[in-house]
């Protein structure tokens, strides 16, 4: 089926669920997971300097649960019993992984991606050259760039629904460090690093320490910036307390390549990762 005829089918199905009975809504479904799977259509993509949502495709992967029965599954020596299978051919795709990192059927990696013992769920695209590091997951419909570190531990969340909502990016050459929490659709924008233990959501005051003055964003990381945990004080009816707070402490430099300027970034300002 075309594209255009796919996105028809599968929004009319998702709001009349009903629509699965019939075996062309169910074709559909299944063609579009298989092209999320191949790369050939995302959750979320880059278009004039932003991120435009295929609510569609998110929608897609929610009638596609609804239609898988749970079965055993077996990957190798490991079983498992569940919807959705496994990837399969990753030596074909140029995709390393290593025991026992699992990447979901629907989610796409680029050749030349490493996997440690860590997991990648259906609907995330993962750019080339990207690790993801021991125990990292990458959750649903997230969007991870090339040349990305995801390192130990590190929490990407997923954004199912709604299906226009924008799920979790994060952008070419970032450095997310470990035990570092990123969730409700936050934006980290290119080369920016994360220190360990980073927690962003939606909410989380994300605040600009470089000048004489703060400032305040919240839900994007501008592009190279570099972030540690901190805290603010905040009055409430029991008294202040200090509230959990990401704050920028400086830049990378734009002149030197990723790597010597990650290296400079962890010399300069003392950042745990």
């Amino acid at each position: 089926m075309e594209q255009a005829e796919l996105e028809a089918i599968v929004s009319e199905a998702y709001e009349d669920r009903d629509r699965l009975r019939d075996d062309r809504v169910k074709e559909a479904v299944e063609e579009t997971i298989s092209l999320l799977d191949r790369g050939a259509v995302r959750v979320a993509e880059p278009a004039n300097g932003e991120w435009r949502v295929n609510s569609w495709v998110k929608q897609a992967i929610s009638l596609y649960f609804a239609m898988r029965p749970l079965e055993p599954i077996e990957a190798g020596g490991l079983r498992f019993y569940d919807k959705v299978p496994v990837k399969r051919n990753l030596e074909a795709q140029g995709i390393r992984v290593v025991p026992p990192g699992v990447a979901r059927y629907g989610s796409f990696l680029e050749p030349g991606c490493v996997m440690m013992p860590g997991y990648v769920n259906i609907g995330a695209y993962v750019g080339e050259g990207t690790m993801v590091d021991t125990w990292a997951t990458v959750g649903s419909c997230a969007q991870i760039g090339r040349g990305v570190h995801l390192s130990g531990g590190v929490g990407i969340g997923g954004v199912l629904e709604p299906p226009g909502a924008t799920p979790v990016i994060i952008e070419d050459g970032a450095f997310i460090g470990s035990r570092s929490i990123v969730v409700e659709g936050v934006v980290v924008e290119r080369e920016a690093v994360l220190g360990a233990n980073v927690v962003l959501t939606a909410s989380t005051s994300i605040i600009d320490v470089t000048e004489d003055y703060p400032r305040y964003l919240k839900g994007r990381v501008p592009a190279r910036a570099v972030v540690i945990p901190g805290t603010y004080p905040k009055e409430f009816p029991a008294g202040e307390f200090h509230v959990s707070c990401a704050l920028i402490i400086g830049e990378r430099k734009e002149s030197t390549d990723r790597k010597t300027s990650l290296n400079e970034v962890l010399r300069t300002f003392d950042v745990s990762v």
